[in-house]
C-alpha cells in the first residue's frame, strides 16, 4: 500500500443549475431571483422565504431549488454563518401553527435534494452544539434525532473490516477519529490492522466514506491488563492460532451528529459472531477499557464522604474533616502510577475506589460513560488493573487504572436485569492487579 502525504485537494466550489426544459411558474422565478439576490448581497433569506423550506409540498420545484442552495451554503459555511442559518429556521419553526409535520418536512426536504445523509449528520451536530444558545433549536434537535434514528437503524448498516489493504483515504479517517488512544503515526496504525489484527466498522449506505463507528481488537492467551503493550508496534504480536481471547481496545464513535443514536452494542456482538466464524479457537472476548471519569470523581469527595470510600484505618483519620481528601488522593494515585513506586496497599486501595465508582449509579445508569455503554451492552465488571495506561491522558483521567469487561453471550439478558435492579454485575471476586 502506497500512502500519499500531500495534502487534501481544496474544496470545490458547487453550482447548481436549473433544467432549463423544466416549466418554472412566475411565483417560482420570483422566489429564484430573490434568491439570487440573497446569495449575491451574503443576506440571510427574509422569513418568508426560510418558512417555504417548512411549508411547501415536497413536490414545490421552487422550494426544492431553495433547499438545495440553503445545503450549499450551509455546508461551504463558517461556524458564525452556520449559527445564523439556524437561527433563521429556528425563528421560522417558531411560527409554524399548526406544527403538524412540518418540521419534519424540513428535514426531509434537505434530504431529498443532498446526495448523502453528511449535511443533515453535520446539521444535527450543529444544532447540538447550539441548542442552549439559540432558541427554538431543541424543538428541530428532537425531530431530527426521530428521523436520523430510523434513516440510520441498525438493520442498514453493513459491517466492514479495515485492513492495511483499505484505501488510504479510509484509513486516514481512522487517525482522524480514534478517540480512545491517539494513532500518532501510520507505523503505529499499520500495526492495529495487520494480520494478527483486526478491526471492523459499521458504515451506512448513504454515508459509503464514513465509518460511523469503529472497533480495534487484538488477540491474546489472556486477558489483557495493559494498553501501551498492545498498542507498542515493537511488541510482537499474538499467535493467532495459540491465542484464546480477543481484546476489544478502542471503540471510537465517528460522528457527533448521530450522538444518542447507539448502534455500538449492535457492532461488538456482530464483531464477535464475525470473529467466533473466522477463529473458532477463541473462548473469550474481554475489553480493556479506560474509566474516564474517575479521577474527576474522587477529587470531588470530601474527607467524610472518604470515610465510606477509604478501608484502612490511618487512612480514614488522615481524611477526616479535609475537604480536599478526594484530591489529595488522586494527586497520591497519579504520582504512583507515573513513578512505578506504589506500594501494595496502595495500589488496592486505588483499585478498590475505582471499582466503586465504577459500581456507583445516578438515574438508574452507571456514572461512568464507558462503564454505562459495557454494562448497558450486558457485560460485566470483571477485573481493574494498576498502571494499566501511564499515558498522559490515562494519568489524567483515571490515574492509569485500566478495567476488563467481559462478555459471555449466555450471561448478558442477566446482566442486564441485574444492571435494572441497580446493581452492576462484577465478577465473582472483582480482582486487583
Amino acid at each position: 500500500m502506497t500512502v500519499s502525504n500531500s495534502q487534501k485537494p481544496a474544496q470545490q466550489q458547487v453550482s447548481v443549475v436549473a433544467d432549463p426544459n423544466e416549466p418554472v411558474s412566475n411565483e417560482a422565478q420570483g422566489l429564484m431571483a430573490r434568491l439570487g439576490r440573497w446569495l449575491e448581497r451574503d443576506r440571510w433569506p427574509v422569513p418568508t422565504e426560510t418558512l417555504t423550506l417548512f411549508s411547501a409540498r415536497m413536490t414545490d420545484v421552487a422550494a426544492n431549488r431553495l433547499a438545495k442552495q440553503w445545503s450549499l451554503r450551509y455546508m461551504a459555511a463558517d461556524g458564525k454563518e452556520r449559527r445564523a442559518l439556524l437561527a433563521a429556521l429556528a425563528q421560522a419553526s417558531a411560527g409554524l401553527e399548526p406544527r403538524d409535520d412540518q418540521g419534519l418536512r424540513l428535514f426531509r426536504r434537505l434530504y431529498a435534494q443532498a446526495d448523502s445523509l453528511h449535511l443533515l449528520v453535520e446539521l444535527r451536530a450543529d444544532i447540538l452544539r447550539w441548542r442552549n444558545q439559540v432558541a427554538g433549536l431543541g424543538v428541530l434537535e428532537r425531530e431530527l434525532e426521530d428521523l436520523l434514528s430510523n434513516w440510520f437503524d441498525v438493520g442498514m448498516l453493513e459491517l466492514r473490516p479495515i485492513t492495511w489493504d483499505s484505501p488510504a483515504s479510509l484509513l486516514e479517517k481512522l487517525i482522524q477519529y480514534e478517540a480512545v488512544h491517539e494513532i500518532r503515526s501510520w507505523e503505529e496504525l499499520r500495526h492495529r490492522v495487520a494480520e494478527q489484527r483486526r478491526c471492523y466498522a459499521f458504515f451506512h449506505p448513504r454515508m459509503n466514506d464514513v465509518p460511523l463507528i469503529f472497533v480495534e481488537v487484538a488477540f491474546a492467551t489472556q486477558m489483557a491488563d495493559n494498553v501501551q503493550v498492545l498498542l507498542d508496534p515493537k511488541v510482537p504480536a499474538a499467535d493467532l492460532n495459540k491465542a484464546r481471547w480477543a481484546i476489544f481496545y478502542s471503540i471510537s464513535n465517528t460522528q457527533p451528529g448521530l450522538r444518542g443514536i447507539s448502534f455500538g452494542n449492535f457492532l461488538l456482538k456482530r464483531v464477535i459472531d464475525a470473529l467466533v466464524q473466522e477463529l473458532p479457537k477463541l473462548k473469550s472476548f474481554a475489553t480493556l477499557s479506560p474509566v474516564p471519569g474517575f479521577a474527576e470523581w474522587l477529587g470531588k469527595q470530601d474527607g467524610d464522604t472518604m470515610q465510606d470510600l477509604l478501608h484502612d484505618k490511618l487512612d480514614k483519620q488522615q481524611a477526616l474533616g479535609d475537604a480536599a481528601a478526594g484530591l489529595k488522593w488522586v494527586e497520591k494515585l497519579r504520582a504512583a502510577a507515573t513513578t512505578g513506586k506504589a506500594s501494595e496497599s496502595l495500589q488496592r486501595t486505588g483499585l478498590r475506589l475505582a471499582g466503586l465508582y465504577l459500581k456507583s449509579m445516578k438515574n438508574n445508569q452507571p456514572l461512568d460513560a464507558v462503564a454505562r455503554f459495557h454494562l448497558g451492552n450486558g457485560a460485566r465488571i470483571e477485573r481493574l488493573n494498576w498502571a494499566a495506561d501511564c499515558s498522559t491522558k490515562g494519568i489524567a483521567q483515571s490515574c492509569g487504572i485500566m478495567a476488563n469487561y467481559l462478555y459471555e453471550l449466555d450471561q448478558l439478558d442477566d446482566n442486564l436485569a441485574q444492571l435494572a435492579a441497580g446493581k452492576p454485575k462484577t465478577g465473582l471476586s472483582l480482582r486487583w492487579r
